[in-house]
């Protein structure tokens, strides 16, 4: 797989434009803003992680004839039967913090040792011509029974990978080594990517 010195990525996600501008340096990428907004260009129509990161990379690369980089993600909580997974950036409101709470009342009396859970990540990189490629990354964990820290976004203050702090409370070092998008990426720039066919 050709790794682009540059390329855009498709999210007006503070949260996620931080964490891949670290994730990616490591192999020489730099990030550039989209024009226009990939809001206006795509709607997260897909079934799976894979299908909407496609469908952002896919889409931008070919409309602004540059090489984009798209992510979908979320978290799958057993105890919800994998809720709210896919949906998990919609999963009752477009408000992270709603969608955290939510998620949060419908544990309540759901004891500790059946908080598990795992963050799950599906990266893509396409070509101006159509060309993709994606990797997917996993972390195991558990959901916190209240909301710590004040880093990262999303469901960072509820999840915790060593069962003790969550996502917002450990630095960028720690949580890139051991995210769901830092192995993602580490998969696909790393010589583990998967073509992807259209």
């Amino acid at each position: 797989m050709p790794i682009p010195q540059q390329m855009t990525l498709a999210s007006h996600n503070r949260g996620k434009w931080a964490e891949f501008m670290r994730l990616v340096e490591p192999f020489g990428v730099t990030l550039t803003v989209p024009e226009p907004s990939p809001s206006d260009l795509v709607e997260e129509t897909g079934s799976t992680y894979l299908e909407n990161a496609r469908l952002k990379a896919v889409t931008m690369a070919r409309t602004l004839g540059v090489w984009t980089l798209a992510d979908d993600s979320g978290v799958e909580v057993d105890a919800l039967g994998g809720l709210p997974g896919v949906q998990s950036a919609r999963f009752v409101s477009d408000d992270p913090w709603e969608n955290t709470r939510e998620i949060l009342l419908r544990l309540m009396e759901v004891p500790w040792p059946r908080r598990t859970a795992r963050m799950v990540a599906v990266v893509v990189l396409a070509a101006p011509d159509g060309r993709y490629w994606w990797a997917e990354g996993r972390v195991e964990g558990r959901i916190l029974l209240w909301p710590r820290g004040t880093r990262g976004f999303g469901v960072d203050p509820i999840f915790s990978v060593d069962g003790v702090r969550s996502l917002a409370e450990v630095d960028d070092a720690e949580k890139d080594a051991c995210s769901h998008r830092g192995e993602a990426v580490r998969r696909l720039f790393g010589g583990h990517a998967i073509p992807g066919a259209e």
